[in-house]
């Protein structure tokens, strides 16, 4: 095998003239471009679902599920959503202890499942509420303490409602469906991706009285949204993509506008005083003022136009000469 290392000094030549300059060492492709680490084993959040449209659909949401729960309960706890969140499933899980309601859901046409989890506060308070008391909440529970008929009876009313008002919401985006898979009371037996996978939060407070405060979590994984990523950002660009009612609600609203009633003034002049000479005023005096080349016609006190002041028959009248251009110094 032939050796084709260079010399001694060929190395020692090349390297001082590396140092010194004439041999350039700037050449070749791509010599502006940077490196940026990139894990291949982890999941960007940065690229894919919009959660400001995830926003929207839970602003959405939550007001129609206010209104149902004060129908299922006959009163008005309060329920506000946070922020939609991206994490890790394992750090998810962290924060839960056992028992809750963990459901889990297929959120067809969506692929893979997602998961609602009650938190017992939230239960024990709606049963509560539900037979007439004031909507107390309740303390730790034991680990391995299941739920009674009667409780899995309430979460099943409130999972209703949860599933029908979430489909409204879904609605102006695209059509979807709820279907319940199975129910536990551990968060871990609720394996809807792995630890290290990304999950999307959406979690709801919900406050009754006696001071009970709990919350109600919709999880779904990422990658189950991100096949719909465009068309959530679409809907983020575009609106509640409810075109058809768009336009109604601006015919209806320009039609009421044209018929509200405003308080037209002319103001021929205008006279500079001081709180004296008014004071000073007497029956007869006469106030002299010069005339401006057109009156001013005032739209709610807000000047309009610039009008000619004249008669038409038995009437005075003005006619508009030009727009009136506000003065923005």
């Amino acid at each position: 095998m032939a050796n084709n290392l260079l010399t001694p000094d060929e190395l020692t030549a090349l390297a001082e003239g590396v140092q010194d300059g004439p041999i350039p060492v700037d050449t070749g492709f791509n010599t502006a471009v940077r490196v940026k680490k990139h894990d291949l084993a982890s999941e960007d959040s940065s690229l894919g679902v919009n959660v400001t449209a995830l926003d929207m659909i839970n602003e959405r949401f939550i007001r129609m599920f206010r209104l149902g729960l004060v129908e299922m309960l006959r009163s008005s706890p309060k329920v506000n959503p946070l922020q939609v969140q991206i994490v890790r499933f394992g750090d998810y899980l962290k924060g839960l202890q056992a028992p809750m309601s963990v459901n889990v859901v297929r959120m067809n046409p969506l692929r893979g499942y997602s998961i609602v989890v009650l938190d017992p506060t939230v239960v024990f308070s709606s049963l509560d509420s539900f037979f007439g008391g004031f909507g107390k909440g309740v303390g730790q529970l034991p680990p391995g303490r299941l739920f009674t008929p009667t409780e899995t009876r309430i979460i099943n009313m409130i999972l209703d409602v949860f599933f029908r008002c979430l489909k409204d919401a879904w609605s102006p985006v695209m059509p979807v469906d709820f279907e319940l898979v199975s129910s536990e009371i551990n968060p871990q037996f609720a394996q809807i991706a792995d630890e290290n996978d990304l999950v999307i939060l959406s979690r709801f407070d919900a406050e009754g009285n006696m001071d009970a405060r709990g919350f109600i979590d919709l999880v779904h994984p990422y990658a189950s949204l991100k096949p719909i990523r465009e068309l959530l950002r679409s809907r983020v660009q575009t609106g509640d993509g409810n075109e058809e009612s768009d336009k109604q609600w601006s015919e209806e609203l320009s039609v009421a506008v044209d018929s509200a009633s405003l308080e037209l003034r002319v103001i021929l002049g205008a006279i500079d005083s001081s709180i004296g000479q008014i004071e000073a005023m007497q029956e007869g005096d006469v106030l002299f003022f010069k005339k401006p080349e057109l009156a001013r016609l005032m739209v709610n006190g807000l000047p309009a136009f610039d009008v000619q002041v004249g008669s038409l028959g038995a009437q005075t009248a003005v006619q508009i000469e030009r727009a009136c251009i506000p003065d923005l110094q």
